[in-house]
């Protein structure tokens, strides 16, 4: 009893339970009185209408009786008058009990205290032994993939809300939250700043400055890493105490120019790890097209090692017997001077070249920043935008800029669609852009379709509408973050890929790839081999994995990986 005791009186300690129990007082009172004058009202008629006499109990018991709309019918009137004022009553009754009481209960009362339950469950510090932790400045769709991520390799996180009861909801949710307020030096001292292992500032670029000068009142040497929505708040973030500032938004247009490049006949450094570059190229009208991975004899021209393929976004382990059909995409992997023995194989092997044009729907800032990647890249860019003055900023940079809704064919014909190779969709509607791909498809089935998505539940439908490739900024946000986390060169391939590295366990030391069953039982690529500082990359089924400690670079689809990665630990440790 005495917890429950201590809990009553902590949620009468919030104000807006003590004042929504006065407001009941105050309506209980007027309640009462209203009973006390109908009780009264009914002695005055009963003695000078009815002339009967009743006491004071009964005359309150009738009171109480009609106006709950019980009526037992044991004590009546006879007259109008008072039939009139029993009706008068009963009438109040039905308002004041039925309708009005349960209301400003429930009002006043109820939800104010369920309300601070959930503020007296959201707690506002974290443990002064708590270490190693990250500490999370909002939820959105970005925390919500990192905390996946964080969840498997066992980091602890807190989600920072300035909302009592939006801490309350999110603990519900099994998400660790804290009520706290970002423009509170306090705040950060309660969560041990100085002991976390990463700040993360997710909010507004004003938001995250305010957030990055307010912790560094209370650690100096804390890692804080900031999102910057605007180029120009860059330099601002980084005079404000950030670590690293990522500008997802540009990294997300030049990740999706790099997929829409792919489709013109070149090889795409999409990587790099230390020396080891990853690449791909699409095998479109190429030798490739229709060939095994075995029979390609790519390591033997080039000394690259395929090693995974791309099919409608989907990445698929580069087995010997695979075969690559025309509209797949292949991963590889080697030295810069490999990759450019690989382009020149390419470039010499084109009967026709294709124009390479493509077209870019939307000219936000992901649109704008890969209208630009692809500029460099010396691509011929035709840009369709419905706002007019997002597309004059696109004029000078763009071949050519179409102001129209691109769901409408005439723009999109305007735009060179009869001559375009790729269509790449940057607008921050999914909804949007699964539509545009279904329609793109069926105008041309030839068409290299990109496309941005916002929501990663959204990635497997807008394959099914005909993209090649989708990204998302949620997904790249937050592995951008677990790179810093995890201190490693940021290397993303795509959605639901991860590549990580992993010292080699005590029950695979010393046994060939083929022998391990990486591939076969666990769905991974084993891209790189490091011993003694060097990097082995050239691999097949013979090659062996030296003694445990060593590590190894491999690259996988994420459900196999979220599906053995336990395991996978386990035997490590």
């Amino acid at each position: 009893m005495g917890g429950l005791d201590g809990e009553f009186l902590r949620l009468m300690g919030q104000a807006t339970v003590r004042h929504g129990v006065w407001r009941l007082f105050q309506y209980l009172l007027f309640l009462n009185l209203v009973v006390l004058a109908n009780t009264a009202l009914f002695q005055l008629i009963m003695r000078q209408v009815e002339g009967q006499s009743h006491s004071w109990m009964t005359a309150l018991y009738w009171t109480v009786v009609t106006m709950a709309t019980v009526g037992y019918g044991d004590i009546v009137f006879v007259s109008d008058v008072g039939r009139f004022f029993s009706l008068l009553a009963l009438g109040s009754g039905v308002i004041l009990l039925i309708v009005v009481l349960p209301f400003v209960f429930i009002r006043f009362v109820y939800a104010p205290w369920l309300e601070a339950q959930i503020r007296v469950r959201a707690p506002e510090t974290v443990p002064s032994t708590m270490t190693g932790h990250v500490i999370i400045s909002r939820h959105d769709n970005i925390a919500a993939g990192l905390i996946e991520r964080l969840e498997a390799t066992s980091i602890p996180y807190y989600v920072v809300e300035a909302d009592a009861a939006a801490a309350g909801d999110l603990i519900g949710q099994g998400i660790v939250a804290v009520h706290g307020d970002l423009d509170e030096r306090a705040t950060y001292e309660k969560l041990q700043l100085s002991q976390a292992r990463l700040l993360l500032a997710n909010c507004a670029d004003t938001t995250n400055t305010n957030i990055a000068i307010t912790a560094r009142e209370v650690s100096a040497d804390v890692t804080i890493a900031s999102f910057a929505e605007h180029k120009h708040s860059i330099d601002i973030l980084e005079l404000s105490g950030c670590n690293h500032v990522l500008g997802l938004k540009r990294q997300l247009g030049e990740y999706l120019a790099n997929r829409v490049a792919g489709g013109v006949g070149a090889v795409d450094d999409i990587g790099q790890y230390k020396w080891l570059h990853v690449a791909e190229f699409s095998a479109r009208e190429t030798p490739f097209a229709g060939q095994s991975i075995r029979n390609t004899n790519l390591r033997q021209q080039t000394g690259l090692n395929i090693v995974g393929i791309w099919k409608r976004g989907n990445l698929h382990p580069a087995f010997p017997d695979v075969e690559i059909s025309e509209t797949c995409s292949v991963v590889v992997a080697g030295t810069q001077e490999q990759l450019g023995k690989l382009d020149e194989l390419l470039h010499g092997l084109e009967t026709e070249k294709p124009s390479g044009l493509t077209i870019v729907v939307g000219a936000g800032s992901v649109g704008a920043a890969a209208v630009r990647a692809l500029t460099r890249k010396g691509v011929v860019v035709h840009v369709v935008e419905r706002d007019a003055e997002a597309a004059e900023r696109m004029r000078d940079v763009a071949d050519r800029v179409v102001v129209g809704d691109a769901n409408d064919r005439t723009m999109l014909e305007a735009a060179g669609l009869a001559d375009a190779t790729a269509v790449l969709l940057t607008p921050s509607d999914d909804a949007v852009n699964i539509y545009l791909s279904v329609y793109c498809r069926r105008l041309k089935p030839s068409l290299r379709l990109v496309s941005r998505i916002v929501h990663h539940r959204n990635h497997e439908a807008i394959h099914r509408a005909g993209v090649d490739f989708a990204l998302s900024y949620s997904t790249i946000g937050a592995e951008a973050v677990m790179a810093i986390i995890e201190g490693q060169e940021f290397l993303w391939l795509g959605e639901d890929v991860d590549v990580f590295t992993k010292d080699v366990p005590k029950k695979l030391a010393n046994k060939t790839l083929g022998k391990s069953g990486i591939g076969s039982i666990l769905g991974l690529s084993v891209v790189a081999i490091e011993h003694r500082g060097q990097l082995k990359f050239q691999l097949h089924a013979s090659t062996q994995q030296e003694n445990s400690g060593k590590s190894f670079l491999k690259l996988s689809t994420k459900p196999p990986w979220v599906r053995f990665g336990v395991a996978w630990h386990r035997v490590d440790a």
